[in-house]
Formats: C-alpha cells, structure tokens, sequence
C-alpha cells in the first residue's frame, strides 16, 4: 500500500491533483480510496467545516479541535490493506493553522504519532492566486481565507513543508502542468 498526502493553502488545486491521481491510478489497474479533510461524512468533519464559517477565538480552536478529531478518525476507520493506493487531501499541514510556535510542536507530535506517507506533496499557490480563486469560486470565506490570513499560513505551511522534504509543487500554474510534475515525482 502506497500512502500519498496532498496538501497547501486552500485553492491550491489539492483535490483536483488528488482526484486526477487517482484516476491516473485506476486506468491502470491500481485499486485507490480517497480521503478529504475536513471530511463530510462525520460529526467532526461537519463541526470542523461549521467553525471555519464562523469568527472569533473559540471557533478557531473548535475548528482545530475537529479537525484533528477528523483526521484521527480517518487514521483509525481508513481500511488501509484493502488498497493498493491511500490518498489523503490534508493532513499534517493543518497544523500550519495553529498559532506559532505552536504549530511547530503539533507537527512534530502528530508527524511522530500518526503514520508516514510515502510521498508528501505540497502544492504551493500564491496567497493572492489562492483569494482570486477563494473568491471567484466560493459563496462563503471561511476564517482562514482572507488574503491576509492566507499570507500567515503560507509562510508557516511552507517551511513546515522544507522542514520535512515535502515535495513541493508550483500550483500557481494551469492543472495539467501540476499533474505532470506530480506525475513525473511519482
């Protein structure tokens, strides 16, 4: 089983490259399960997604607390011997979420606890691109979706991503051209 993580600022293209990899993996026989988080198919999934609507301190770290609760939950219910494939769309990056240097120590502890992806994949997006997509795409921002908060993700999701060899893709072009660069690192 190989264990494939994508993940970036939001409108980076990680569902997009993961459901194209994933497609890419079953034309050729590979049987593949995909997981997004936050997921909707949980109460902690649904509780993470409600609190990244909603403003203010308490529902930030609501927000964190489901989303860690997702994820676990993922980890732990995933079926990860019935797959030749396991892609999760986030993952240890949302830590980056955390206020430093906070989000250093979380992702040490989760990166130590939970299991190890074969290949990490980042996919870096401008945080100007990503509001220009945020906004042109979507009825609801959620908290961490102004540019401004974008602008303070990006610059700790990045260098936990240098900090632990993700590979780290330029997003801020068309999606093919990703595909291909995920591809060829495959």
């Amino acid at each position: 089983m190989v264990f494939i993580v994508f993940d970036g600022l939001d409108a980076s293209g990680k569902t997009t490259q993961a459901e194209r990899l994933g497609e890419s993996l079953r034309r050729r026989g590979l049987t593949v399960f995909i997981r997004f988080h936050p997921s909707d198919d949980c109460i902690a999934g649904t509780m993470a997604r409600r609190f990244l609507l909603a403003d203010g301190r308490g529902a930030h770290f609501c927000a964190a607390l489901f989303y860690i609760l997702d994820v676990l939950r993922s980890v732990l219910l995933t079926p990860w011997w019935l797959y030749d494939h396991v892609i999760f769309v986030r993952y240890l990056m949302g830590t980056a979420y955390l206020p430093p240097p906070l989000h250093i120590f979380a992702h040490h502890f989760f990166s130590t606890l939970l299991p190890k992806p074969r290949q990490t994949f980042f996919l870096k997006v401008d945080p100007r691109e990503a509001h220009r997509r945020i906004t042109q795409n979507r009825r609801k921002q959620e908290m961490f979706e102004s540019l401004a908060q974008l602008e303070k993700i990006n610059v700790r999701a990045l260098s936990l991503a240098r900090a632990n060899d993700w590979i780290i893709i330029d997003a801020n072009r068309p999606a093919e051209e990703v595909e291909k660069q995920i591809q060829a690192e495959l």
